[in-house]
């Protein structure tokens, strides 16, 4: 009963403290570029015209993720019953390599989508 209070406490914790160093060192970086006169601007993140939308990002890299899960899954069954390799190492190491792969094409696609639109 009393770890998973302790937990739930303990996390509560961690995320209020990045929280809050988060958002006080912003605030006292802001004000540093205030007193020395820098232009305002530069604190709003203005879109960019030619930016992708953000569902287009969105969607292109859970597609790509989602294929390399499902090409991970495909390749650790061929290395289990092909090469006989232990279905606890063929598995999830070929998940996560597959995965990764996916997110990075996800990374130089969008850069590329950035730069079209």
């Amino acid at each position: 009963m009393e770890g998973p209070v302790f937990v739930f406490i303990s996390l509560f914790i961690v995320v209020f403290g990045i929280s809050y160093l988060f958002f006080s060192t912003r605030n006292k970086e802001r004000l540093a570029l205030i007193d020395k006169g820098a232009d305002a601007s530069i604190f709003v993140r203005g879109k960019r015209e030619k930016a992708a939308p953000f569902w287009k990002i969105l969607v292109l890299n859970l597609a790509l993720l989602l294929m390399g899960i499902g090409a991970g899954i495909m390749i650790g069954g061929i290395l289990d019953s092909s090469l006989n390799v232990d279905t606890e190492i063929a598995m999830p190491g070929s998940i996560f390599l597959m995965a990764g792969t996916g997110l990075l094409i996800g990374f130089f696609l969008t850069k590329r989508l950035d730069k079209e639109d």
